[in-house]
């Protein structure tokens, strides 16, 4: 159940730019940022998806949206789509990179497309985002919000590409943040836990062929419209790092401080078995 808006006008008619933003924690984000008074822009890959959103928003929400059919990964798509959408608004006040794949397989098992395919979505495709808009955002004083990980900060087990473009996202954004800490631009990074999305449903393996994976069963799944919620609050704030994870910060201090006690507990942590031969 979404939250009533009630006197915050923070978001009012701010253009607010989700990527991946047709399902899971994106599309509860778009609504929610609609809920808020915003004029959204999405990219996506599904045309159909990305039409009936839009049309959603138009009906129900009464909101000024634009969906975008756009490969986050294809840097020369991501500067058309950009032009498009400061042409249209005039301007970007917040940026949200969710767009994203993940896998699951051992490293020695996945083959180095699969870690270059991962890498362009998950961290290019945000870096592209970025680039693209960084001016419109420096000149508005604007906001990037960033969806990295629990791995973005503690190993996990099978994700070994998966992890990797997370931490890249926190190296990049990180430094992006310190660069321009005088010039109003809001940088927060996202590390939600397990949530239930159809992030899994479209998982590559080891050859880069999809594979649908089980349901993780560690603790208590968070639904997207309560990740996009907390988002919505701490981008509010303007808030610099939001961890939500069913093992929250003492996973990050167990890493942290011991990290050999840590690795142990991690196949228990990570809610997967170990994938057999042939998967």
């Amino acid at each position: 159940m979404y939250r009533k808006v009630f006197a915050n006008k923070v978001f009012d008619r701010k253009v607010v730019l989700i990527t991946g933003g047709c399902a899971g924690i994106g599309r509860a984000l778009v609504l929610r940022m609609a809920q808020a008074g915003a004029r959204l822009v999405i990219f996506d890959l599904d045309r159909a998806s990305l039409d009936s959103l839009v049309q959603h928003l138009q009906d129900h929400l009464n909101c000024e949206a634009l969906g975008l059919e756009c490969d986050v990964a294809d840097a020369a798509a991501v500067e058309r789509a950009m032009a498009l959408v400061v042409e249209r608004f005039g301007g970007i006040d917040v940026l949200v990179n969710n767009a994203g794949i993940t896998h699951r397989s051992r490293f020695i098992d996945t083959e180095v497309a699969v870690f270059q395919r991962i890498m362009a979505v998950n961290y290019f495709g945000a870096l592209h985002c970025t680039h693209a808009a960084l001016p419109s955002l420096l000149e508005r004083r604007g906001q990037v919000i960033v969806l990295s990980s629990l791995s973005g900060f503690a190993p996990l087990l099978y994700r070994s590409a998966y992890s990797a473009s997370k931490h890249a996202l926190h190296g990049l954004f990180e430094t992006l943040r310190a660069e321009h800490r005088d010039a109003g631009l809001g940088v927060m990074l996202v590390c939600p836990g397990f949530t239930a999305t159809d992030l899994r449903k479209n998982a590559l393996v080891g050859d880069g062929s999809i594979q649908a994976q089980p349901t993780l069963t560690l603790g208590k799944v968070a639904s997207p419209q309560d990740v996009a919620e907390a988002i919505f609050q701490a981008a509010l704030r303007r808030q610099r790092l939001l961890v939500l994870s069913n093992v929250d910060w003492r996973a990050r201090l167990l890493a942290r401080v011991f990290p050999a006690l840590f690795e142990k507990l991690l196949p228990r942590l990570s809610g997967v078995k170990p994938p057999v031969a042939g998967d």
